[in-house]
């Protein structure tokens, strides 16, 4: 019996990633719940959910139950995580009986939040709990120092929040979260939209757009991508074509804030530390990071180097999972 199962879970607002110490990550799904409004049944979960948004009956709604990395729906996430781990134990092979699970939190969330979180993981059985700040979670997933006396700069783009941190010696000594990341993008591309065209377009396609022709440089070769839509005026369905660059200038604002939090926490860094910054630069991991020219962007914005870190989207779940080795140590760091 597997009954000691240790587990890493990114509780993302996009998607949800749970890292097994024995096989690395084994599930990566959209943070989507499928729920029937009639019966209050779990009708899907995860990818399969996802592919639901906007094509529903009147009965089943696609409910993502996480807003900003918190659960904004406790009920709707305890019924996902159940779900969801019963296929990682199949996967893992064995029984997820009393797992000790390590979960991470966005860095600006409150105490009630967090409980909301503990209690979420708590609700299947877990036999311990342990929290771990998500910049810290990213920077160990991303192989960085973190135990050493150097600056570890993360900047975690993520679907619901970004987190910038500096980390070292196990701690975090300087660190922003601000409520903006790929979900806020894909909104901004809705809204301009709707104001410039008037046509309505749903998430899914606001996120292709975004992978497509989404850039975080100005400076960019122009691309044009052909997009469908139902025209406001005439209810009809309608197609048009939309530039690299008015998606950009859609983007810009929140893209913006997120430069603003990094500015923030790079101007509180120990000038001890700041050296550090200069030689090894920064970080980043998170979907949100692989927004075209976003690497370019920040390093031309900071004059610092910007690295990409090698697996991004999963360096979280990854950190998460590894910490439970050092847990101990970063909560005394912590303290």
């Amino acid at each position: 019996m597997f009954s000691n199962a240790e587990i890493g879970i990114d509780l993302g607002t996009a998607n949800i990633l749970i890292y097994s110490k024995t096989k690395g990550v084994v599930l990566n799904e959209p943070s989507v719940v499928a729920i029937n409004v009639n019966t209050k049944e779990v009708v899907a979960v995860g990818a399969e959910a996802k592919e639901m948004i906007g094509k529903t009956p009147q009965n089943i709604i696609p409910i993502r139950p996480l807003r900003d990395g918190v659960i904004a729906d406790y009920d709707v996430t305890a019924q996902m995580l159940k779900v969801l781990l019963k296929k990682v134990s199949k996967t893992i092979g064995a029984s997820m009986r009393k797992p000790t699970v390590v979960v991470c939190t966005p860095s600006g969330s409150t105490a009630v939040e967090r409980r909301a979180i503990h209690n979420a993981v708590t609700s299947f059985g877990a036999k311990t709990v342990h929290l771990i700040e998500e910049p810290v979670a990213a920077a160990i997933g991303a192989d960085l120092p973190v135990d050493e006396p150097l600056a570890s700069v993360i900047v975690d783009i993520g679907g619901g929040t970004s987190e910038v941190g500096i980390i070292s010696f196990g701690g975090v000594v300087s660190s922003n979260s601000v409520r903006v990341g790929g979900d806020k993008l894909d909104e901004e591309i809705i809204h301009h939209i709707r104001k410039t065209y008037n046509i309505l377009i749903g998430e899914r396609t606001a996120e292709n757009i975004k992978m497509e022709i989404g850039y975080a440089h100005p400076n960019h070769k122009e691309e044009t991508m052909a997009i469908r839509g139902r025209d406001m005026v005439t209810g009809l369905p309608k197609t048009i074509d939309i530039t690299s660059t008015e998606i950009h200038e859609a983007i810009k604002e929140p893209l913006l804030k997120i430069l603003d939090a990094v500015k923030a926490t790079l101007e509180t860094c120990p000038p001890e530390l700041s050296g550090d910054i200069v030689d090894h630069g920064i970080v980043l991991t998170g979907g949100g990071s692989l927004l075209q020219g976003m690497q370019e962007w920040l390093a031309s914005e900071l004059s610092v180097p910007v690295h990409m870190s090698t697996n991004p989207q999963e360096a979280v779940a990854i950190g998460t999972g590894r910490s439970l080795k050092i847990i101990t140590k970063l909560q005394k760091a912590a303290k």
